[in-house]
């Protein structure tokens, strides 16, 4: 990590959703491997890992080289989205340590906050509202709104252009290194809060800032901008 007076200039928080903001991941995990499963393919859980935020130009192909070559990735993927909504609905989400107190105390610090997230708006929105925190958010960008999906740069760039902020006022937050390539090929300053795995050496370099949780991030900047 470089030297920290660069967060003075931060005015913009744009967050990742599933594994940074909701402890979603663990769910994509199994119900990936559940749903491929159902079909008969031979789905192993480190398979699902490497689908995390990964757009599906490239993670149709990649689960094909994996898994099988008749893998049915569009298929699977909507049964996993139809069981794993059945299983939320009933059991409901759980935020990340600290998530609605530290939104709630970067909003009330003044920064404005959008989402980056490869999940469908409608998704994001129904679970942002569900934990009481959608109107923490300025600004929503989803997968379903570029061409590109991460670790293409388009979500962050999208997020940025719906708040008016430029790359070096914004901080993303992500917990994936997929995320991390995605945020820091927008020229946003990056930090992550890793989930099921930590930064590799390549992820590593792209972090401005590696935490533990989303208390700590709301620490360092609310410090750094107050001082």
């Amino acid at each position: 990590m470089e030297n920290m007076g660069w967060i003075a200039s931060i005015k913009y928080l744009i967050f990742d959703m599933d594994g940074t903001l909701v402890d979603t991941e663990k769910l994509y995990n199994r119900f990936w491997v559940e749903a491929a499963r159902h079909f008969g393919y031979p789905m192993e859980p480190r398979h699902a890992l490497m689908l995390r935020s990964l757009t599906p130009t490239l993670a149709e192909p990649l689960m094909k080289r994996e898994v099988c070559e008749d893998f049915d990735f569009y298929g699977v993927r909507e049964y996993r989205r139809k069981i794993m909504e059945v299983y939320v609905d009933e059991h409901g989400l759980t935020p990340k340590p600290y998530m609605e107190e530290s939104l709630e105390r970067l909003h009330s610090a003044g920064f404005r906050i959008a989402l980056a997230t490869a999940t469908p708006e409608w998704r994001a929105r129904k679970y942002l509202e569900r934990l009481g925190v959608l109107g923490f958010f300025d600004a929503i960008a989803t997968a379903d709104m570029v061409a590109h999906g991460k670790p293409a740069p388009d979500i962050y760039l999208l997020a940025m252009e719906k708040l008016g902020c430029m790359p070096r006022e914004a901080l993303a937050v992500e917990d994936s290194p997929t995320g991390i390539k995605s945020a820091y090929a927008s020229g946003a300053y990056t930090a992550m809060i890793p989930d099921l795995d930590q930064p590799d050496e390549e992820t590593g370099h792209m972090c401005n800032l590696i935490l533990g949780t989303l208390r700590d991030l709301a620490d360092i900047v609310i410090c750094r901008k107050v001082s």
